[in-house]
Parts: structure tokens; C-alpha cells; sequence
């Protein structure tokens, strides 16, 4: 990680669009951020789109913005992410999901900062470094057809590869301490160590979603364990220290066997109603982080829980829960 972001120093110095690439989890957004703060541009606005959220009707609206009457719904006009980015950074998430027919328009206002809004025939020139980031290979993409070809040499001038947590061990345990830290500090809980076998359990332990697997994991230990250490039972889970592949999600709003496992003293596990709402929250993001935060369908977050998309919905404004602009 020490090369990664000595490489994102140096690509910082230059105004190129930036790739990151690497799995889901890994940081590239923190990456992206890294860049920005150590660019020129810093003390302008570093704007983030999730391009997988962006739905194909909107793409123009979301990134050019519109004028008022644009279209049926268009109440007033709207700054796309382009413009509210000018002078700054914009930071395109997931670029790889963006459909083959409008990375055209991407394209043209990459090549000459110059874009029109919908419904309006001004055409506004601004001034945006673009960093793009994907956790898919760009260059299968383009060889299957489906990315095109000079959107990808526009994109990768200045690549930047983010390597999986299972290829840098030695930054699991540090970061495993900080989260425990800074997590702690988060929810008003008593902080703990890491005794010797929580780390062979986290070095164990192949992390396939990441540093945000760890962070999910450590916040719901954290919550869950009540005897004073921080993983729970044998480890991180019975059949991931032993080499097998995590479990899938059950159904409901709480993972299954979040209650139902009794600690080594014999007592059932009691949670408040603070830990429990924070179990929940915590499970819920989860869900809507899998689904790109579509909450009904056979891919919404609500099939993935067992729940109707009004329950979830309604559990979203409880919680305090809003889905990214």
C-alpha cells in the first residue's frame, strides 16, 4: 500500500484522468480522495457518482444536468455533477457500468470539457479531472464490446492498481486495530485488543470482500461480543478459519444466529436496544450496498432480506438510512 499511494502522489501532480482498479472493498475511493487532496485542485470540490445507481433515463440529467421543462417532472433546472465538479475533481465510481450507448456523451466531454445541459442549446465549457474507478477488467470489457475502446484510453492514462487485502496481510492487523479504535469510540462501547487468537483468525482468513469486510466485521463483533474479547467463538466464523467459504445471507433483518449463540459461560447472549438497532442498520447496508441500493426486484435489497420494499423502506427512514444522490 505504501507504493499504491506513492503512485497516487505522483499521478496527483498531473491534471490526466486516473483508473483505479481493483476489487470491491479495496479503497478506491480513499484512494480517489488521496489524489484530490494532493492535486492543485484541492481546494476545489471533489464531487463522487456511483454510476451503478445512475439509471439509464437519468444518465444525462445526473452528469449534464437539465432546464427547467426539460421533460415531464423537470420543475426547475437542475446543475449536473459535471458542472457542480468544475474547477475540481469528479470522481466516477464503478465506471464500467455505465451503458455501451451513453459513453458517447461521456466521452465528448472528456475530450473537450464541453457538454449541454438537457432541453437547453447553451453549451458550457468546464474545468474537471476526471478519476474513474472499476472492480471489473476494463480490457475484457472492451474486447467483448460492451466498454468502448477510446472512452478506456481516455479513462487509463494514468492507471492505478489497488491490490486485495489477501495480498497484503501485514496491513490487516494494523487496520483491524484502528477500526476496533475508531468503531469503539463510534457506538459508546468499551474498546478491546485483539488477543492472539482473534489475529491467527484474521490472518486466517481470506477476506473476499475486502477492507470493507473487515470494517463490517470488526463493528459487528464489536457489538455482539459481551465477554470482553472481539471476534466471536473460535474466531472470525467456524467455517472461514477452516477454509471454507462464507456463508450466505439469510432472509430477515438480523443475520442468522446473531441470538441464538450462547458464549462459553453457558448464558444465552442479551442485547440491548442500541446494539440490536446498530446489528440491524449495519445488516441493512449491507444489503443495500449488494444491490446498489435498489430496494424492490429479484436483485433489491428487500429479496435479499426476506422483507416486502415498503418494510424496508419504512426501516430505511428509522434508522436514519438514505440512499446516495
Amino acid at each position: 500500500m505504501k507504493s499504491v499511494l506513492a503512485q497516487a502522489r505522483a499521478v496527483a501532480m498531473s491534471d490526466s484522468a486516473v483508473l483505479i482498479q481493483g476489487e470491491s472493498g479495496v479503497g478506491k475511493e480513499l484512494i480517489a480522495a488521496r489524489v484530490h487532496d494532493a492535486s492543485r485542485r484541492r481546494d476545489g470540490p471533489l464531487v463522487k457518482v456511483n454510476c451503478a445507481s445512475v439509471p439509464r433515463e437519468l444518465f444525462e440529467s445526473e452528469f449534464f444536468g437539465h432546464v427547467r421543462g426539460a421533460f415531464s417532472g423537470a420543475a426547475r433546472d437542475r446543475q449536473g455533477r459535471f458542472l457542480l465538479a468544475d474547477g475540481g475533481t469528479l470522481f466516477l465510481d464503478e465506471v464500467g457500468e455505465i451503458p455501451l450507448p451513453l459513453q458517447g456523451k461521456l466521452l465528448r466531454v472528456l475530450q473537450e470539457g464541453t457538454f449541454e445541459a438537457v432541453g437547453d442549446d447553451r453549451t458550457r465549457r468546464v474545468d474537471v479531472r476526471v478519476i474513474a474507478a472499476t472492480n471489473r477488467s476494463l480490457e475484457d470489457e472492451v474486447e467483448a464490446g460492451a466498454f468502448r475502446r477510446d472512452l478506456y484510453y481516455r479513462l487509463s492514462v494514468l492507471p492505478v492498481l489497488v491490490p486485495p487485502l489477501r495480498e497484503r496481510r501485514e496491513d490487516i492487523l494494523p487496520m483491524a486495530r484502528r477500526f476496533l479504535e475508531n468503531t469503539a469510540k463510534r457506538l459508546n462501547l468499551r474498546p478491546r485488543p485483539l488477543g492472539p487468537e482473534d489475529e491467527r483468525a484474521l490472518l486466517a482468513y481470506e477476506f473476499p470482500g475486502n477492507v470493507r469486510e473487515l470494517q463490517n466485521l470488526i463493528e459487528r463483533s464489536l457489538v455482539l461480543r459481551r465477554d470482553g474479547g472481539v471476534l466471536p467463538g473460535r474466531g472470525l466464523r467456524p467455517d472461514a478459519v477452516e477454509g471454507g467459504a462464507p456463508p450466505s445471507s439469510a432472509p430477515g433483518l438480523l443475520p442468522s444466529g446473531a441470538l441464538g449463540s450462547v458464549p462459553a459461560n453457558g448464558k444465552p447472549r442479551v442485547l440491548t436496544v442500541a446494539e440490536l438497532q446498530a446489528l440491524e442498520r449495519q445488516n441493512l447496508l449491507n444489503a443495500l450496498e449488494s444491490a446498489h441500493y435498489q430496494v424492490s426486484g429479484d436483485a433489491g435489497a428487500a429479496r435479499m432480506l426476506g422483507i416486502s420494499p415498503s418494510t424496508l423502506t419504512y426501516r430505511m427512514k428509522q434508522l436514519g438510512i438514505q440512499r446516495p444522490r
